[in-house]
């Protein structure tokens, strides 16, 4: 389960929660702009648009999560389990699997306009990375601060929905989350009015406004919870304090550690949660154990190069008294 999340203040900023069960040896990586990018079905992208997120690396190929590149195009894939289906999209379009996607759209793609026109011609494989690792079942959030889309592989094709509230979470498809957020019209971060005409009813507490808005983890919850939090969000106007504000946004929508159990019997925890500046590139991070923000920053010389550049994540820092 995951939460992704579009905001502007000063500028755009893009990022999600990261809600898995175990970790999966996630890392920040920059691919610059001349590492070769080899896909199963077409040919290679000797030179590309650099691009920075987290990510696996694994056979030298980096499998993101989620990613911006360096003209401001994010896009993050979230998982989608009982909907998605491959193969997806045209029998004479271009294929590719589900984890080339990212590397394949951000390395080609300036803008939304520019994805959502490779999306048409896309079609998805159910061609596995490695032989144990099967292609995750998801749908993506894609964005470049002026129009967000959202992509999602269903068995009569691949679904492209227009997204103005810059919220992606999973199940079910997206129309459902718009049709469901209507439910929730008369939330406010105001105190609420005293409509039934009965006197001497006022407020006990502050925050009334706003019963009614679902607490609980699930992804229609969370999609409303979030989406809450992001209208009635006020922060200064810039870096610093937006960048604050997206991580206190996420953190609404973040799983606590037991809160949560699989079918498994394992826990699902919000591993990380990032927040990307379109403005300066810079990759914003924290993980559950680490709790403080570190970053990795898209500078013009990491973005040149031939080789991944991957960053290990901090690890907590020891706790000191004052």
């Amino acid at each position: 389960m995951c939460t992704s999340l579009i905001f502007t203040t000063d500028a755009p900023y893009f990022g999600r929660n990261l809600d898995l069960e175990y970790d999966f040896g996630q890392q920040v990586v920059i691919t610059p702009r001349r590492f070769p990018l080899t896909f199963k079905a077409v040919p290679p992208l000797e030179r590309h648009y650099a691009m920075i997120g987290m990510a696996t690396v694994a056979a030298g190929w980096p499998l993101y999560a989620e990613a911006m590149n360096e003209k401001g195009l994010y896009l993050a894939g979230l998982n989608f389990p009982h909907s998605a289906r491959y193969p997806c999209g045209r029998e004479d379009g271009l294929s590719l699997g589900p984890y080339e996607l990212i590397p394949w759209l951000l390395g080609t793609c300036e803008t939304a306009d520019q994805a959502v026109e490779q999306l048409r011609r896309i079609r998805l494989l159910d061609v596995p990375f490695l032989p144990d690792m099967p292609c995750a079942p998801l749908h993506w959030h894609l964005s470049d601060g002026k129009r967000t889309v959202v992509a999602e592989p269903m068995a009569e094709g691949l679904r492209l929905y227009e997204d103005p509230v810059g919220v992606l979470t999973n199940e079910p498809p997206f129309p459902f989350h718009q049709a469901n957020l209507s439910q929730y019209l008369g939330l406010s971060s105001a105190n609420p009015e005293d409509r039934m005409g009965a006197p001497e009813l006022k407020p006990f507490g502050q925050g009334m406004g706003a019963l009614g808005l679902p607490g609980d983890c699930s992804p229609a919850s969370r999609y409303v919870r979030a989406a809450f939090h992001k209208w009635n969000s006020v922060c200064g106007g810039n870096e610093g304090a937006s960048v604050s504000q997206f991580f206190h946004i996420l953190d609404t929508v973040a799983m606590v550690r037991g809160a949560v159990r699989t079918s498994e019997g394992k826990w699902d925890v919000t591993r990380y949660s990032c927040c990307i500046s379109a403005a300066t590139g810079a990759y914003y991070y924290k993980t559950y154990d680490g709790g403080t923000v570190s970053g990795v920053a898209f500078s013009r010389e990491r973005r040149e190069g031939s080789a991944l550049a991957c960053y290990p994540l901090e690890p907590m820092p020891e706790p000191r008294l004052l």
